[in-house]
């Protein structure tokens, strides 16, 4: 839904020009991962809640409650087409369809830079730096919880700690940037590191 004339009402638009006239005259077609991917939830989050509240009609009338529970519905007319869990389906689809966008990991775009074309937000354009950095609005952290009282109990769990926060994991090059997740800076990452090892919180914000 989308306001119109100070109303907010269904999405009437069909044609990206329609949303703004800077747009080309071509039909919306968005691709996206289903409900049950965590990729679907941070976009929903990070994208279509956070642009809602800053649109003049929610900030004058709704506050962030009203916002969540209204603004974070995809389109069931057309426009959006869920295309399963599968980034690489998506990333098929775009490359068959040039004017059509898509919803997924970093990982598929990094792989995929000479057929695809990022999306910047706020004249921000997603790379390793920006969204390390956060000045990439649509990107999120990594938490990963333990349980100190499982430590010494259930077996080989220090052990996969120990690997998980490990430079060749999550180092820079490391193997889960193979799996698209961006490596804090060094200085950072020792932090990290080092509460994980030795069972003390941490934030990163």
């Amino acid at each position: 839904m989308v306001p119109v004339n100070g109303e907010w009402v269904d999405n009437p638009h069909t044609m990206w020009s329609e949303i703004n006239e800077d747009l080309p005259a071509v039909e919306i077609l968005a691709y996206g991962p289903p409900p049950t991917s965590g990729t679907r939830d941070a976009f929903v989050e990070l994208a279509m809640i956070a642009g809602c509240m800053e649109l003049d009609y929610v900030e004058a009338n709704h506050d962030g409650d009203w916002a969540e529970e209204n603004c974070a519905r995809m389109r069931t007319d057309g426009p959006f087409v869920e295309a399963g869990e599968n980034d690489n389906l998506i990333v098929q689809r775009l490359q068959a369809d040039p004017s059509a966008v898509g919803i997924f990991g970093y990982s598929f775009l990094y792989e995929n830079l000479d057929t695809l074309q990022a999306v910047t937000i706020g004249g921000v354009e997603p790379d390793a730096d920006t969204i390390a950095s956060g000045d990439y609005p649509i990107s999120r952290p990594l938490f990963f919880y333990v349980k100190n009282a499982h430590r010494g109990v259930i077996p080989n769990l220090v052990e996969f700690i120990e690997e998980y926060v490990s430079e060749d994991a999550m180092g820079d090059g490391g193997y889960l940037s193979e799996r698209g997740m961006v490596p804090l800076n060094r200085a950072r990452r020792t932090e990290v590191q080092a509460a994980a090892l030795n069972g003390a919180a941490f934030s990163i914000e």
